[in-house]
């Protein structure tokens, strides 16, 4: 399989299965976890995550950090969901990254005429998600 784009693979702080579940839920998709164990790794918990998939429509890639390794701190970079689905669904999408996190900035119109906001999921990544208008030709 070729990939055309690079793709966010977070180390998190042991977090792994309920951030990647987390995400699960806001997105669907399919989710994969295999812990440490599995992998036959010792430089974490056994039932740590070594490698897990959130494949979908929003796919992530992530694992519990191990012994002595940074996890994932993100600044002055956002996830961005640009245009990514239907509006309804980015309303969607939006409030619940939101449940346990912070709104930034609201999704709403803004005066250039597009309309985006900006979260902080409760796991502490940034998310920018908006969407054009609607084509006054569309449906016609």
């Amino acid at each position: 399989m070729l990939m055309t784009a690079p793709q966010l693979y977070i180390s998190f702080p042991g977090t792994a299965r309920d951030a990647l579940g987390f995400y699960a839920e806001v997105f669907g998709g399919e989710l994969s976890l295999h812990s440490y164990q599995d992998f036959g790794r010792t430089d974490g918990p056994p039932d740590a995550v070594a490698h897990g998939v959130l494949s979908g429509v929003v796919s992530l890639s992530g694992s519990d950090a191990a012994a002595g390794e940074e996890s994932v701190k993100i600044e002055g970079a956002m996830l961005s969901l640009l245009g990514a689905a239907e509006p309804a669904v980015l309303h969607q999408w939006f409030d619940k990254l939101a449940m346990g996190g912070r709104i930034l900035d609201p999704l709403e119109p803004k005066p250039w005429g597009a309309s985006d906001g900006q979260v902080v999921d409760r796991h502490g990544l940034r998310w920018l998600i908006g969407y054009e208008p609607a084509s006054s030709t569309d449906g016609m």
